[in-house]
């Protein structure tokens, strides 16, 4: 596992705070392109966006009100371990059952949700305002799934320590989400291995490897594969099965979007899939 030296650490500053002062030219259009940026200005977007800075003022508040009703460390600790547990599989469950399933698109009243949380950023992968999912969405989700885990372990103190613990947890799974779309070769080979995985959801074959920066549920459930000779390339990675026929039949997200399904994102190339 490589380690930053003194000037490479300097480096890395530095080319962050030039971020900061250059930060309106990393836009293109209405969202900053990964495609685009390197992980210095990722770190600056990431700690500038105003989902992340929500995320962690709910964080504060949730531990501040944690510790207010004078938790118990034991019980405290086990509602740490099980929702940091618990999260890669919830997190699969959602992703594959729900944002992969059809049934949201086909109801013109969730079709502009699935278009919002996860069509979009398969129809374009780099752009980071659809890869952020709405605050109005992800935190009652992750409210209704981890606070009851807290409050039968320990009451209100132990549901505000899940709350904080799966913020905590959805603030890093947003940073290595956005790693795995950066035109960047991650140092860490752990990081290298989950990008590669998560490159292949998107490009190859979407129906596997749901996982961020864990695919153990995906090894369990029989979704995973490990590169892109394990089977072949699906004809919706990039349309998640909403083709043309299926916009016909069910039009909401392509009035939503004003144009049909794209087969490429913008900039992708014809068979392109991950190496």
């Amino acid at each position: 596992m490589s380690t930053f030296s003194g000037e490479q650490a300097e480096g890395f500053w530095k080319a962050f705070w030039n971020a900061r002062k250059n930060q309106g030219s990393l836009r293109t259009g209405r969202s900053f392109d990964l495609g685009k940026m390197s992980l210095p200005q990722l770190w600056m977007a990431y700690l500038t966006y105003p989902t992340i800075l929500f995320y962690f003022t709910l964080i504060a508040i949730s531990t501040g009100v944690a510790l207010a009703l004078a938790p118990k460390l034991g019980p405290t600790l086990i509602t740490i371990l099980l929702v940091v547990g618990i999260y890669p599989f919830a997190w699969y469950a959602i992703h594959r059952f729900i944002l992969h399933g059809r049934w949201l698109y086909r109801n013109p009243v969730t079709a502009s949700l699935w278009k919002r949380v996860h069509f979009d950023h398969h129809q374009d992968p780099h752009l980071l305002d659809v890869l952020f999912g709405s605050p109005l969405n992800t935190l009652p989700t992750i409210a209704i799934i981890v606070m009851p885990i807290g409050w039968g372990i320990g009451g209100a103190s132990t549901a505000f320590a899940a709350l904080a613990t799966g913020l905590v947890m959805t603030c890093i799974y947003e940073f290595f989400h956005c790693i795995q779309h950066l035109a960047y070769k991650p140092r860490w080979a752990w990081v290298s291995k989950i990008k590669q995985l998560h490159v292949l959801h998107h490009f190859h074959d979407e129906d596997g490897n749901y996982g961020i920066t864990n695919y153990a549920a995906d090894r369990l459930f029989g979704s995973f594969y490990k590169d892109a000779r394990a089977r072949a390339r699906s004809a919706h990675v990039f349309d998640l099965g909403y083709d043309l026929d299926e916009a016909k039949r069910y039009p909401w997200v392509m009035k939503r979007t004003g144009a049909p399904p794209k087969q490429r994102p913008d900039g992708a190339r014809s068979g392109s899939s991950a190496r």
